[in-house]
């Protein structure tokens, strides 16, 4: 297959919390209400920027890293969306060289120019500083430029702007312009509202669109907002087909139902495609509505925030007998994070309050005041290594003993246990399906 080209930007921060998501969501909106085919990616595992940026597209968002996904599945993701679409947005994770893999190895990897976001909040002449160290500091980093946010007024961001050496706004090789593009003025109806495992999901808050659009409108008026199409070509980039890879039909006849609601809401579209592609049968329901599980060969019980809706779960007695019953009947489950906590005895929440789940396996699980775990994992399986992360702020008691544990990718962190029941396995662990389609199939057809 041929390279696809299209413009592209890979925008990223000195750190986290500086607005990488807020720049990436308003220019996926403002090029959306132009017309425009916008796909935008998110660096490393997340859930829940994502929510905001298919908001802002109206485009499933995929998730890339180059450990968990691999390159060559990246490449593949990267080439079809640049094939269909005019503008592809990437938006990295943390700081540009936190983690390994760095947003900057992708952008190094890849050929991606860098948009750097700075939060402007606090500084004048540093501005400049920050941006001559994230330009230069990695030797081959291509560079887009740099947008200021929290800007306090017309006099700062002059300031801002007369900070940038002008060795750091000059053409870069290849002749494009790495530039000063602008600035976004400090607003608190800006702000996208958070909780303790990042962003509130887009689909809880009534008005997200009018953020989205308010975001785009302040954005409008900056160097960046103004460029046109032709503009944005000075940021193409030409993206190689990888080589095909068929994927066998592994679970071909089997339907597997996935909890899908506010409670069940940390679903990569990617799994998803995945198990499409495998050639199971999808069907969805709502634990949070007390939905019974549908008539199935396999349930995937998704992350989310069970902890949030312990009330409403706890009285889903329909749900609850219908797993049971699924569980009973030696049909595969596979429970991740927070599909897996409701399954146990009881929540404690943060205030202390304790409420009784499901009862479907021993065990207590309490949320913690700090992040209990965060990495990237392996999970060694029969049939190869399959890869993820985990990401809670619980933890779990239980008298089971674990069936296997997986290993943190860089040999730091704790390893997550896997539990089983049956045909059912449970874990803090979120897979990645498309690691490993074997043994993305043995989750499924277990029993």
């Amino acid at each position: 297959m041929p390279s696809a080209t299209c413009p592209a930007l890979l925008i990223s921060a000195p750190a986290s919390g500086q607005g990488k998501t807020t720049v990436t969501a308003a220019l996926a909106r403002l090029w959306t209400r132009r017309g425009a085919r916008v796909r935008v990616f998110k660096c490393g595992p997340d859930f829940l920027d994502p929510h905001w940026h298919a908001l802002a597209s109206g485009q499933p968002v995929d998730n890339l890293d180059l450990w968990i996904n691999g390159e060559t599945d990246i490449r593949a993701r990267l080439h079809e969306a640049a094939a269909h679409s005019d503008l592809i947005l990437i938006e990295g994770v943390m700081g540009l060289f936190d983690g390994e893999p760095s947003a900057a190895d992708l952008a190094v990897k890849l050929g991606l120019p860098v948009l750097a976001v700075i939060d402007a909040g606090a500084m004048a002449g540093t501005f400049g500083a920050l941006v001559h160290g994230l330009r230069h500091y990695r030797p081959g980093l291509p560079w887009a430029g740099v947008l200021a946010n929290r800007v306090a007024s017309e006099g700062h961001e002059q300031m801002l702007r007369a900070s940038v050496r002008a060795d750091d706004l000059g053409v870069q090789p290849g002749g494009i312009d790495a530039g000063w593009l602008g600035g976004l003025r400090r607003d608190t109806g800006f702000a996208l509202p958070e909780r303790h495992l990042g962003l509130t999901s887009a689909a809880e808050l009534p008005d997200a669109q009018q953020r989205l659009d308010a975001l785009a409108d302040a954005l409008e008026y900056t160097p960046l907002g103004r460029l046109d199409a032709a503009g944005w070509q000075r940021w193409a980039v030409a993206f190689e087909a990888p080589p095909e890879q068929p994927v066998a039909p592994l679970l071909r006849g089997r339907t597997v139902a996935v909890a899908r609601d506010a409670a069940f809401c940390f679903i990569y579209p990617a799994n998803l495609d995945t198990l499409r592609a495998l050639g199971a049968e999808l069907v969805f329901f709502s634990p949070l509505a007390d939905e019974p599980v549908p008539d199935c060969d396999a349930l995937w019980l998704p992350g989310g925030y069970p902890e949030l809706h312990a009330d409403a779960l706890q009285q889903g007695m329909r749900c609850r007998t219908s797993l049971a019953a699924h569980i009973a009947a030696g049909k595969p489950v596979w429970a991740e994070c927070g599909g897996m906590m409701p399954l146990f005895d009881a929540i404690t929440l943060a205030d202390g309050a304790r409420v009784p789940m499901w009862g479907l396996l021993p065990g207590e699980v309490a949320m913690q005041p700090r992040l209990a775990a965060l990495g990237a994992q392996r999970w060694r399986t029969s049939r190869g290594e399959l890869r993820g992360h985990s990401f809670h702020y619980s933890t779990l008691t239980t008298p089971l003993l674990p069936v296997a544990h997986t290993e943190p990718a860089t040999g730091r962190g704790q390893p997550e246990a896997v539990y089983g029941l049956g045909a059912l396995r449970a874990s803090y662990f979120h897979a990645w399906f498309a690691s490993n389609l074997e043994a993305t199939e043995d989750l499924f057809t277990l029993g």
